[in-house]
């Protein structure tokens, strides 16, 4: 119940969503008054939801600082990849990486290197509206491709969810002996997973990856020059801070 909920109000969520509801209600509203005020609103959503400097401001106090090759142990036993990164054309058969991708090349960059032994690369069918695409399977597929072993990558394949990421990695390392872990997830999402892991006892050590903030920039077009991408920033900003919430009250951290 609590993932069908989680994905339909995700929906909702969205800044662009509520700049077409306060657009919608200034088309079919009769009052001039009313009208005009709903406009204003949406112009000034689509001002916030675009500055880059304002969200940038934002995730920079929000996302965990990067983490040195100094500050990490010689080696682990798991990099524990979370997934959220692809999504699969099944009429071309093409495996599409996305912006989060950034948390499977770090882990075959530490894995090459030598600071990881095994890639767990947890994640199962997510997407509750399309066709299930299992993305911890075509993940393992995709590095057996690339040279890494078969025997060096774990496939968690039932999780929906950061928190039963969390749960179904746990059930799995309960089988295995081994002495410290790596968690490895995108910066904007690792405050929520962090906590998830601690809650199940994984205490991991971690290491944020695709980081959304950037250098500080004054630039005019950076201050006041709206921005498209950063709409879709600020979605997934806000798809973090609700998932968040919702863990809290649910128990889940």
């Amino acid at each position: 119940m609590f993932y069908v909920l989680s994905k339909v109000i995700g929906l909702v969520i969205n800044p662009i969503v509520w700049i077409l509801v306060l657009l919608g209600f200034a088309i079919f509203v009769k009052s001039k008054k009313y009208k005009k005020s709903f406009i204003i609103a949406a112009f000034i959503f689509v001002y916030v939801f675009s500055n880059s400097f304002l969200l940038n401001e934002i995730l920079y106090k929000w996302e965990l600082k990067p983490v040195n090759y100094s500050e990490l142990k010689p080696s682990y036993d798991y990099g524990i990849v979370l997934s959220g990164m692809l999504w699969y054309d099944s009429e071309s058969d093409r495996v599409n990486f996305m912006q989060s991708s950034d948390r499977i090349w770090q882990a075959v960059k530490l894995y090459k290197e030598g600071r990881i032994r095994k890639i767990l690369i947890s994640g199962g069918a997510a997407d509750f509206f399309n066709e299930p695409v299992v993305e911890s399977v075509i993940l393992k597929d995709f590095l057996i491709k690339i040279g890494i072993p078969a025997k060096d990558i774990i496939a968690e394949q039932n999780s929906r969810n950061t928190y039963e990421n969390a749960q179904f990695t746990a059930n799995y390392l309960d089988t295995v002996n081994y002495s410290n872990l790596l968690l490895i997830t995108s910066a904007t999402h690792m405050r929520r997973s962090k906590k998830c892991f601690y809650k199940v006892g994984l205490h991991c050590d971690i290491y944020p990856v695709d980081y959304y903030s950037g250098i500080r920039k004054f630039s005019i077009d950076n201050l006041l020059v709206p921005s498209a991408r950063t709409l879709f920033n600020w979605n997934a900003f806000i798809h973090e801070l609700f998932g968040m919430l919702s863990y809290k009250i649910v128990g889940y951290i």
